[in-house]
């Protein structure tokens, strides 16, 4: 008996990241390494147990990468202008994504917040 109450809490620590975190489209906003503010979407489609493909739309700009959920924790890796970047986002319990990113060398961070539609 006490093995199967550690197996459902254990499935429902595992459970929550995935729960809170879904495929879909998000409304953007955020500051460039630069300071310069920007608004857009991003769509979040899930292709793996743990990874999914990410699509922002800032202005004209589309950029494409992938993310993967760990924890509480949403990693992703996109190509910006043709430089590599990385995003670290808290997937907080509503699904809002709140992180920051940069690119390879630069000496600044950006942040964003994302917020499911």
């Amino acid at each position: 008996m006490r093995r199967l109450i550690y197996g459902a809490l254990l499935a429902l620590t595992l459970g929550g990241p995935a729960a809170a975190q879904r495929s879909g489209t998000y409304d953007v906003s955020g500051a460039n390494p630069d300071g310069t503010e920007y608004t857009g979407s991003m769509l979040l489609t899930q292709v793996g147990l743990a990874s999914f493909r990410v699509v922002w739309t800032i202005g004209q700009d589309v950029i494409e990468g992938v993310a993967m959920v760990s924890g509480l924790t949403l990693a992703t890796a996109f190509s910006l202008g043709g430089q590599t970047g990385m995003g670290i986002y808290e997937i907080r319990r509503d699904g809002t994504l709140e992180g920051q990113w940069t690119t390879a060398g630069a000496f600044a961070i950006g942040r964003e917040t994302a917020r499911p539609r």
